[in-house]
């Protein structure tokens, strides 16, 4: 079990993000999130958007670092990939 967080390199609402998944479970990244501080309304489908300024404390706190590749593989092979929905499968 593995809480994964990419680099804050997504540019949002004037800020950096990064990503943060688990490649275990949902339960395990909220219980996560919640020792961070992180709010539930950060989370999006299959991850929670971070900002730069949590990242260090996220790390510390056993995060493991990776890049945005395999944290999206890893979440994959979890089977935890939520996709967005495309406008024609929101129309059906």
């Amino acid at each position: 079990m593995t809480v994964l967080i990419d680099r804050p390199l997504w540019p949002a609402r004037g800020r950096l993000w990064s990503h943060m998944v688990s490649d275990a479970s949902y339960e395990e990244l909220h219980a996560f999130a919640d020792r961070l501080g992180v709010p539930r309304r950060a989370f999006d489908r299959d991850h929670y958007d971070v900002p730069a300024e949590v990242y260090d404390a996220a790390v510390a706190l056993g995060a493991d670092p990776v890049g945005s590749q395999e944290l999206v593989a890893r979440l994959t092979a979890a089977g935890l990939r939520r996709r967005k929905r495309s406008r024609s499968e929101e129309a059906v």
